[in-house]
């Protein structure tokens, strides 16, 4: 109840800048969308399970086949990690 309190006084601009640059997520990517997200990314073979790690205001971060990676990038970039599904 305190949150939706809380949250209902914050404008979508505030509301999106809550965590930046100290909360990412990861999530797991399907082929088709690393083109959105990863543009400078090559071409993926469909068969490869990939993980992104994203800045809380949705910027990516890193693309990788190792989720592991992820995690280790997180804690490189002082960051706290939480997974969406």
């Amino acid at each position: 109840m305190l949150m939706k309190e809380a949250t209902s006084h914050l404008t979508k601009s505030e509301l999106a800048h809550i965590g930046n640059g100290e909360v990412a997520y990861i999530r797991k990517m399907r082929t088709e969308e690393v083109a959105k997200c990863f543009p400078e990314a090559p071409d993926i073979d469909p068969n490869v399970d990939l993980w992104a790690l994203f800045g809380a205001d949705g910027t990516p971060i890193l693309l990788t086949d190792n989720r592991s990676s992820t995690f280790f990038k997180a804690a490189e970039d002082e960051l706290k990690t939480v997974s969406l599904h």
